[in-house]
């Protein structure tokens, strides 16, 4: 058996300034030592500063220790110098990443979060922060407990601690989502379409029940579709580009996806609604996918009717798996995005289901909630920060 390597791990910890890892570095070369590990954190202009090392040659440790105070008492810094053996310890099996959105983040909430953690047998092995606005959004690296296990003690307590949390394994897939698939309505956009064509027939108090009922999953959804567009028999073929005019983009939306496109991913909508304002968002977001149901027009006017087969529960997943399918993209590596009971399967088949402000039943079967109105907050989950994207939208 190896004996394990005796090493230094030197913490410097004060008041940022440039130049103070070089200086550190610099001092530590005079002694020869090899560097095994380094980490640093800048928090509101104060540094902490690690470097693990093996001990100085042709030097005592002792000569080293002294000439490292001197450098950090010079520049009116705290050092610290611990003797050990061996590098880390490696991370335990069962590796996830926990990203927390808080609207605010509360050291309450904060606390039940890292206290499930350590409930399932977990450690937190790093914390860093993805995003200060719109929301805060702070990323936990675990390890020692199984996925699967993590993210249903963390759904069960994010709604008690009023935070949002998704749970996603950690490894190369993560990095390889390539395929984001969202519902339209009360996703994408703020609106559910098919209202804003009952407001222009007159009949808005009574498509929205019907709605309502069928969002929440009680009634069957193609049923209601069916009935919902009868209501809408003998409006003018003119009141689509209407409707097109008065749709509007969910906050966050063109930022998430614009987002998704410069990292290479590959974006598309499903709809319950209709073709006719599907197909103009994907025009005008520059969108790869796109399918939903199509009204019936006939001699200037809707007829009452659709045509085609009905995209329902089953058929939004099963455009996923088409649309993946022509991306080249595996099931595993694919998010889908919802809000309502008809997202459900869609949700479930991709390998990251974000239930986006969404009813109770979808939340509690979705793998991610966010229950804020911002869109891009999607990216969070994908382990995308805030300066990355304001970064990109700076030098596009």
């Amino acid at each position: 058996m190896t004996t394990p390597t005796r090493t230094l791990l030197v913490k410097i910890f004060g008041r940022d300034r440039p130049g103070l890892t070089a200086g550190l570095f610099d001092t530590l070369a005079a002694y020869r030592v090899e560097v095994i590990d380094i980490e640093q954190i800048v928090t509101r202009g104060r540094i902490t500063l690690c470097a693990l090392v093996t001990p100085p040659v042709g030097a005592t440790e002792g000569e080293l220790r002294a000439t490292i105070h001197s450098w950090a008492g010079a520049l009116r810094l705290e050092a610290e110098i611990i003797s050990g053996t061996g590098d880390n310890e490696p991370r335990a099996p069962g590796r996830s990443h926990v990203t927390v959105l808080g609207h605010p983040l509360t050291a309450d909430s904060t606390a039940g979060i890292a206290s499930v953690i350590t409930g399932t047998g977990g450690n937190i092995d790093r914390i860093f922060r993805l995003a200060k606005y719109p929301v805060t959004a702070v990323e936990f690296e675990v390890s020692g407990t199984a996925t699967d296990a993590l993210r249903t003690a963390l759904a069960t307590a994010a709604a008690r601690l009023g935070v949002d949390v998704a749970v996603v394994a950690s490894g190369l897939q993560r990095r390889a989502q390539r395929l984001v698939v969202m519902d339209v309505d009360s996703t994408l956009i703020q609106d559910e379409v098919i209202e804003l064509f009952a407001a222009h027939a007159g009949c808005a108090a009574e498509v929205e029940e019907v709605t309502a009922a069928a969002m929440r999953g009680e009634l069957d959804f193609e049923q209601s579709l069916h009935a919902r567009v009868a209501l809408l028999a003998g409006l003018e073929e003119s009141v689509v580009d209407k409707v097109r005019e008065e749709v509007r983009l969910t906050p966050g939306a063109r930022t998430l996806i614009r987002t998704l496109k410069r990292l290479g991913y590959q974006v598309g909508v499903v709809s319950g609604g209709f073709t006719q304002i599907t197909d103009d968002l994907k025009d005008r977001l520059g969108l790869d996918f796109a399918a939903a149901n199509t009204l019936e027009i006939a001699d200037g006017k809707l007829t009452g009717r659709i045509t085609g087969p009905v995209v329902d529960r089953a058929g939004k997943a099963r455009l996923l798996t088409g649309f993946a399918a022509e991306a080249g993209v595996p099931l595993a590596q694919t998010v889908a995005v919802g809000d309502g009971a008809n997202d459900l399967d869609m949700l479930n088949a991709a390998g990251l289901g974000v239930a986006f402000n969404a009813k109770p039943l979808v939340r509690e079967a979705a793998h991610a909630a966010v229950n804020v109105p911002f869109l891009d907050t999607v990216l969070y989950l994908l382990g995308i920060t805030r300066d990355e994207v304001e970064a990109a939208d700076t030098t596009g």
